[in-house]
C-alpha cells in the first residue's frame, strides 16, 4: 500500500460531522486506511472571501488504489455529502483533494499531484507538517522549508485536537 497525504475542508453546515463523515466513508473502501489525522483548523476563506471559515484538516492514508480510482473515489464522496460545484471557490459542505501521492508526479488537465497549490496555502501546510514534520515534495524540496505569509497563518486557529477521530 502507497502512503498519500488528503486535505479536507467544510464551511456549510456542520463542518465538523462533514470531515468526519468523509473520513469514514474513505475507509468503507478496503483499499484505503487512514492512518494519521491532523488537528482541525478554522481558517478563512480562499479566493471568493464572501462566505463562511472553513475547518480544515489533513489525513495521512496508505491506499491501494491508483491515483485516477483515488480521485475518483474522492470525489465521489463529495457528491454522496452534497458537494455542489455552483462557484469557483466558493461554499461547500466537503471538499477532498490529493495533496501527495508517494513519490508521484503527475500533470494532466483533471489531475496534478502534488497538489499545485498546497504551498501557497498555510491551512495546508500546518496541518500536513503537523502529522508529518518531514514532509516534502517529490523533487525533494522540504515542505518546512517554505515560509508561509503572516497574513496567510494570522487567521488559522486550532479548534479540534487530532483525538476527535476514532482510530483503527
Amino acid at each position: 500500500m502507497l502512503r498519500a497525504f488528503l486535505g479536507l475542508g467544510s464551511n456549510l453546515g456542520n463542518r465538523l460531522e462533514y470531515l468526519q463523515r468523509a473520513l469514514g466513508l474513505l475507509e468503507q473502501s478496503p483499499e484505503v486506511q487512514v492512518i494519521r489525522i491532523s488537528s482541525v483548523y478554522e481558517t478563512e476563506p480562499v479566493g471568493f472571501t464572501e462566505q463562511g471559515k472553513f475547518y480544515n484538516a489533513v489525513a495521512e492514508i496508505k491506499t491501494s488504489l491508483p491515483p485516477r480510482v483515488l480521485l475518483k473515489l474522492i470525489l465521489d464522496i463529495e457528491l454522496r455529502l452534497g458537494r455542489m460545484r455552483t462557484r469557483s471557490w466558493g461554499p461547500r459542505t466537503i471538499d477532498l483533494d490529493i495533496l501527495l501521492y508517494g513519490e508521484e508526479v503527475i500533470q494532466e488537465p483533471d489531475m496534478i499531484i502534488p497538489h499545485p497549490r498546497m504551498v501557497e496555502r498555510a491551512f495546508v501546510l500546518i496541518p500536513l507538517l503537523e502529522i508529518w514534520p518531514e514532509a516534502h515534495l517529490p523533487s525533494g524540496e522540504k515542505l518546512a522549508d517554505i515560509s508561509l505569509d503572516r497574513e496567510q497563518s494570522r487567521g488559522i486557529t486550532k479548534v479540534y485536537e487530532p483525538t476527535w477521530y476514532p482510530k483503527r
